[in-house]
Formats: C-alpha cells, sequence, structure tokens
C-alpha cells in the first residue's frame, strides 16, 4: 500500500512539473538560467536587445570597411591588403555573424570566410568569372534551367553577409545587377509554360532578405502555377542572421507548402544558440532543412571538423545534403583543395557517423555539367555471378547475384508508359532505357566524314540503327533490315 502511494506521489509529481528536454539544442539555457545566446563584440555590448534581435537592425548594421574592421578585429597586413583593395568583392558582414570571429586569431574559420585577404586578388589556372556557366542555361536572366525537371531562380543579388568564395560573385552584391520586375515576370512565364519544371530552387543572392511581402509574392505566384509541386529556397541568412527567422517568416511559409530549405553551414563554431532556435522554428512550421557545405581550406579540411559538424546538424534536426568542392571562380583559389581531401573526408564519415548525416560529396562540373557526385570505391570487383565490395573498415565480402531474374517489363508499367519529358538530357539513363545505344561527343559525324563532300554508296544510315534500341541517326526498314526494330524493353524467342 505504501508503495502504491510513493508510485502516485512521483506520478503527480511527473505531472506537476511539465517535461523540458535539456537535450534540444534550441532549449538550452544560459548560466542566468535564460534563453542562451552567443557573445557580441564589445563595440555592441550596450545595443539593447530589442534592437539586437531585430533582423532589419542587423542588416542596416553591418561591418564593411577597414576602419570598422579594425575596431573588432586585430587584423593582419594580409587582411588590411584584402580590405584595402579598391576592386575586391563586396564585403559585409552583420554584427552578430562578426561577434562570433575570435579576434585574436587570424584562422578563426568563420573570420576566414567574411574577411577577404589580398591572395584573394589572384589568379589561377582554370579560374571563371562563370565558372558553372549559369548565364550559359539561362533561358531568361536569372533563370537557370540546367537540368530537366528543375530551375535555379534567382531573384535578388544582395545577401546578409557576402562569402569571400561566392560562386556568384559576378553579380552577388551588385546593386546594378539586381533582378527587376519585367525580369521577375519573365522568369515566372517561363515556369509558366514549361510544364516538365515540377521543382523551383529559389535562390540569388539571398531570398530572405529581401522585404517579407516581395518574397512572398514570389511564393504565391510559384503556387499559383499547377506543375510547379516543389519549392525551393537557399539561405544562409539563418547562419548569418537568425534573428530574421521570425513568426512571420514561418507563418508565411507555412502557407505554401510543401517548402523545402537548404541553410549553408560550414564549420561547427556557426552552430549557435540562435541559429538552434532558428531551425526549430522552421522545422514546427513544417520546412524541412538540409545542409549545403563549401570544403575549404583552413576552414574545414578536416575529417574530425567535419564529422562533429554533421553530427552537430542532425542534433539541429537539419540533414547534410551537399558538400561541394570548391568552384574554380574568381577570388575563391586560395580555398581550393585537392579532390581527393572530399574523398577522405567521406571515408571518415561513411560508418563512422549516421547514414543519414554523410552529404554527397560534390563536383560542380566547370562549364556548366552539372553537379557530379564522388565518393569512395566500395566496388572491388564483379563477374556474372558474384559482387565483391568492402566497407568502411576493410572488411571485404561477396555477394551472390540471382541466377534467375525476371527483368522490370516497360510495356506494363504506368510511370515507363507515361515518363516526363526530358528531350535530349536522358543522358546515361537513356541508354539504360534502351532509347539509344551511343552518346556522340558534338561534331562527332562531321569530324568522322573527314571532309568527304555528301554521301557515298556505302553510307547508308540504316546500317548503324540497333535492332531494338532508339538511334541517333536514320532509321530501319524492312529492306534493309533482316528484322523489324523491336520497341525498347522488348524480348524475341529467336
Amino acid at each position: 500500500m505504501e508503495t502504491q502511494v510513493r508510485g502516485a506521489d512521483a506520478h503527480a509529481a511527473l505531472e506537476a512539473a511539465p517535461f523540458v528536454n535539456r537535450r534540444d539544442p534550441a532549449q538550452r539555457l544560459g548560466p542566468d538560467g535564460k534563453p542562451a545566446v552567443s557573445r557580441r563584440a564589445p563595440r555592441w555590448e550596450d545595443v539593447p536587445d530589442e534592437k539586437w534581435n531585430d533582423w532589419r537592425w542587423q542588416l542596416s548594421n553591418r561591418v564593411n570597411d577597414l576602419e570598422d574592421f579594425e575596431e573588432i578585429l586585430e587584423l593582419t597586413d594580409e587582411e588590411r591588403e584584402g580590405l584595402s583593395a579598391p576592386d575586391k568583392f563586396r564585403v559585409d558582414v552583420t554584427p552578430y555573424f562578426v561577434s562570433l570571429v575570435d579576434p585574436k586569431d587570424p584562422n578563426d574559420p568563420i573570420r576566414r570566410q567574411i574577411i577577404p585577404l589580398g591572395r584573394e586578388l589572384r589568379s589561377f589556372t582554370g579560374m571563371m568569372e562563370d565558372s558553372l556557366a549559369e548565364d550559359r542555361h539561362s533561358p531568361v536572366p536569372g533563370l537557370v534551367h540546367r537540368y530537366p525537371d528543375r530551375v535555379l531562380m534567382l531573384i535578388t543579388t544582395q545577401c546578409a553577409s557576402y562569402c569571400r568564395y561566392c560562386t556568384r560573385s559576378r553579380i552577388v552584391g551588385d546593386p546594378t545587377q539586381n533582378f527587376n520586375r519585367k525580369e521577375h515576370e519573365a522568369q515566372l512565364d517561363y515556369i509558366r509554360r514549361t510544364p516538365q519544371i515540377r521543382d523551383v530552387l529559389i535562390s540569388g543572392g539571398d531570398p530572405l532578405t529581401l522585404a517579407p511581402k516581395l518574397l512572398e509574392g514570389a511564393l504565391r505566384a510559384l503556387r499559383e502555377i499547377p506543375h510547379v509541386e516543389i519549392v525551393r529556397i537557399g539561405s544562409r541568412v539563418p547562419v548569418f542572421m537568425p534573428q530574421r527567422v521570425d513568426d512571420e517568416l514561418t507563418e508565411m511559409l507555412e502557407k505554401y507548402h510543401p517548402v523545402w530549405m537548404n541553410i549553408h553551414v560550414n564549420h561547427p563554431n556557426e552552430i549557435t544558440p540562435e541559429l538552434s532556435r532558428a531551425t526549430s522554428r522552421l522545422a514546427k512550421a513544417g520546412v524541412p532543412l538540409g545542409n549545403q557545405s563549401v570544403l575549404l581550406a583552413g576552414v574545414n579540411d578536416c575529417v574530425h571538423t567535419q564529422r562533429e559538424l554533421v553530427q552537430r546538424l542532425v542534433e539541429n534536426r537539419v540533414r547534410p545534403y551537399y558538400l561541394y568542392q570548391a568552384d574554380l571562380v574568381e577570388g575563391g583559389g586560395h580555398f581550393r583543395t585537392p579532390v581527393g581531401k572530399g574523398l577522405e573526408i567521406i571515408e571518415g564519415l561513411r560508418g563512422h557517423t549516421s547514414g543519414f548525416a554523410v552529404p554527397q560529396f560534390i563536383v560542380d562540373a566547370p562549364g556548366g555539367g552539372g553537379k557530379v557526385p564522388v565518393m569512395p570505391n566500395y566496388l572491388i570487383s564483379y563477374s556474372d555471378h558474384k559482387v565483391i565490395l568492402r566497407n568502411y573498415e576493410g572488411y571485404i565480402t561477396t555477394y551472390e547475384e540471382p541466377t534467375e531474374y525476371t527483368p522490370h517489363d516497360p510495356k506494363s508499367c504506368r510511370f515507363c508508359q507515361n515518363p516526363r519529358p526530358e528531350a535530349g538530357q536522358e543522358g546515361i539513363t537513356g541508354l539504360l532505357d534502351g532509347k539509344r545505344m551511343w552518346i556522340e561527343p558534338a561534331g562527332f559525324v562531321g569530324t568522322h566524314d573527314r571532309g568527304a563532300d555528301g554521301t557515298h554508296r556505302l553510307k547508308d544510315p540504316s546500317k548503324w540503327v540497333p535492332l531494338g534500341v532508339g538511334a541517333i541517326e536514320g532509321s530501319a526498314t524492312e529492306a534493309t533490315r533482316e528484322a523489324p526494330a523491336l520497341e525498347a524493353g522488348t524480348r524475341t524467342t529467336e
């Protein structure tokens, strides 16, 4: 009886004291028992909290010149050189973000991302103004249509702070390059008349620097296009200026679901109590969160730094999405690492932490080829009946292939019968699907004509039309083939 009374008292005590999950980074408390906060540089110690926590105040009080940085940081000679350069890429840093920098450490990982160095102006082999050829793949200004079913929609060139390795430094930070209403309407019009587009990534610049009504106008316009299924936002504002993620923003985003967001965190030092609360608000508003990092020499080119980063991200309900190799962009040469460093990092993550915490390592192909995933090789060898694999520990195993397998029948599959159009962009999957048997480089036929004028009696394109597979040129006829061409995926029992 006494045991039952004690148990009832304990249960009543639990009900009286609501549970607070202190493991949740968004609920961390400071020494004063209030929500934890990051340090402020002495320059802003006396700024009232209501101003400091106002994102508009953060934007209006950004640091951008040598004298201001001298007051906040102990600058090196090379930093002074970089800040004094007349043709440098734009410098602007929010008070919140620059306060995270160790003022005495010239190698502080946040500092290296936002303070220009003299070496930033040096050229290097392969350097380009637009290394990803985004403008080459733009049917209208600010809209990049590189992949079959999705587009990148640049709606501003302005950011809360400016990364020294910015891949769009050719336009970002320059008010004269900003997109006007006519260009925004041209972007939307292209999306409206291109029904294969199902996914729109809004980026810039940074969309979250826009006035709330302008951002909502863009989201509403996209949601009025029936074939747009997914809207994504790419933003570093939650990192540079987490004050922006307020109730007004999250309530607005909730109206336009499904909305996804990728943020941009490069180092564990950027994950602060303020960022944790911002990501928590977004997650509670139903916005799935991913993270895109850039592999940067002297910032995060370390397996253990990366492991800490991805584990802290998932703790904050942010899934690591991409780890990018630094682009061949002007001003970014000193940030580049060998591609092998990225492979080393993935090797040190796969198996050593949760699988969903391992990002894809990506080389964004110079010249406009798009994202190319690169990873360590786990396939050691294979034959017609066996595959030999290794795991992260070096354990080697075999997988026996099935001796009987009934291939998928595309004729009875409604998805195969009604694919989304990818005209001219089927690529490797087009070969696997039997739409064609080879892919030719541009100019291949002309090169191998060897200057011949026209065709001769032996040049009959139907000779190289493969049976049952799509052709690049020519067509098979009864007169030139022993058997009729089969549709892709069908079989013969000859």
